[in-house]
């Protein structure tokens, strides 16, 4: 992986410069070294380097002023800077300046080897692999935007944060940095911060050994050991109570953990990804999010924009929906008429994109025939106000699609119903009448489908997603 590649070593320390030459050699990689920021300019303007490591204090200047030259003059080789041991803030100030990654001094030969061979597999990568952020489609400026901050991430190890509405595919852009980085052939693991009992969180986290407590029949790894090489992705961060964020910013700073009722520090080297639809500053103002960790988490922010500013991906993004879907029921892949792309667009989707693929599942059941019309989307009013929704048909005690006797699924919000347990409610009464109606009809399914009144295509997909057999 190393033969042919070149590097360049900028300190004013002999004895630094000696080991980094003698640690990087031994992986096989050609050294150049320069004792300050002149001589390492003139090395950059004649020789093509595949990685450079510099001190962050220079006799004639800033590593950052080298980082940001670098990062102008040559993208595509990435620089990881030397920092004194401890100093947090300057390694923060030198991944927002665009830095790869930081090493601490006094410099650890296994933790350098590591990021050495992270920075070279990120060109490895960028020559071997083509760009795979059209997982997140649109044309429109701000998702443009956003995928060409992504590819830029991508190539650093610095904490990333995610912010944005419900439904906008926070998880999606995690994964796509971690599948654009160094780190792509390692695990991604994601964690839903508010899912897991407050009690059980350092457990999960760092792991425990056995008998640390009641139930501990056996040592388990936790999710920092499970991501080790990778990233660890945590989903609505801010859900996260104080006690566990002391103990997780010491996990990140150190780069070590300790399982619960362990005696040793065990080191582990992940990238951390945070996201949260909540508004992280503000909480840090109202002293329930702690501002270290938020400083050390925020490093490089990211903002998800809604689908309604957006509004002009929403043919492409459809269509996409649609053919993935169809290929899940292996029919056809249907198309939308004029009247339905309209509607489409005149919705607010509170709930976003996940909003957009319910409402398209559903109308995917429902149509008859192989075009969609606006009438198949069963779209909830709104009142023109963003995310103002209300029902698409007034409900009183005594209508059949009053929740007393079955809501009407043509008729509700996916988004209104998504944490409430209506949905399941429906889908018991549904997988009833289906039964019943397949043992009348001899498990007939057209003539089942004609008697509830519903499509054949419809009735395929309902046996699918009920677990009918």
């Amino acid at each position: 992986m190393t033969e042919n590649r070149s590097a360049l070593i900028v300190d004013d320390e002999h004895d630094i410069r000696e080991l980094l030459v003698l640690t990087l050699g031994r992986m096989g990689l050609r050294t150049d070294t320069a004792p300050n920021l002149h001589a390492a300019r003139q090395m950059l303007s004649t020789v093509a380097y595949d990685l450079c490591l510099t001190d962050m204090r220079l006799p004639d200047g800033s590593g950052l002023e080298l980082v940001s030259e670098i990062n102008t003059r040559f993208p595509n080789t990435p620089v990881a800077v030397i920092t004194a041991y401890g100093n947090v803030e300057a390694a923060v100030e030198a991944l927002k300046a665009g830095a790869f990654d930081f090493v601490s001094k006094p410099v650890d030969i296994n933790v350098l080897r590591g990021l050495v061979k992270q920075a070279l597999e990120l060109n490895t990568k960028r020559l071997s692999q083509p760009d795979d952020a059209g997982r997140l489609l649109g044309t429109s400026g701000p998702m443009v935007a956003l995928r060409q901050t992504i590819g830029k991430v991508a190539r650093s190890q610095a904490p990333v944060h995610i912010s944005g509405e419900s439904g906008t595919g926070k998880e999606l852009v995690a994964r796509t940095i971690h599948a654009q980085g160094s780190r792509s052939g390692s695990p991604f693991v994601p964690v839903n911060c508010g899912a897991i009992p407050s009690e059980l969180m350092e457990s999960e986290f760092f792991g425990h050994k056995k008998g640390s407590f009641t139930g501990a029949t056996s040592d388990k790894a936790g999710l920092f050991q499970a991501a080790d090489g990778g990233t660890l992705f945590l989903d609505e961060v801010a859900e996260l109570p104080l006690a566990m964020q002391v103990k997780l910013l010491r996990a990140i700073q150190e780069k070590s953990v300790r399982a619960v009722g362990g005696n040793a520090e065990v080191p582990v080297d992940v990238r951390i990804l945070s996201a949260t639809h909540k508004d992280l500053s503000r909480l840090v103002n109202e002293n329930r999010f702690r501002h270290d960790l938020y400083y050390r988490i925020n490093v490089i922010g990211l903002h998800v924009p809604p689908l309604r500013e957006r509004n002009g991906d929403l043919p492409i993004l459809s269509a996409a929906i649609l053919q993935r879907l169809a290929q899940a029921m292996q029919i056809p892949t249907p198309e939308l008429a004029p009247d339905a792309v309209a509607a489409l667009k005149d919705y607010p989707f509170p709930g976003n994109v996940r909003e957009l693929e319910n409402i398209l599942e559903r109308a995917l059941a429902m149509a008859d025939g192989n075009v969609i019309h606006a009438d198949d989307l069963h779209l909830p009013h709104h009142n023109g106000h963003h995310g103002v929704i209300s029902p698409a048909a007034p409900v009183t005690p005594g209508d059949a699609t009053h929740p007393a006797h079955g809501a009407d699924p043509r008729k509700m919000s996916p988004f209104d119903t998504a944490s409430s347990a209506l949905p399941s409610y429906i889908e018991d009464i549904e997988r009833k009448a289906i039964e019943q109606a397949l043992q009348e009809n001899r498990y007939n399914k057209t003539k089942t489908a004609a008697a509830l009144g519903i499509t054949f295509r419809a009735l395929r997909y309902k046996l699918k997603k009920l677990g009918i057999d």
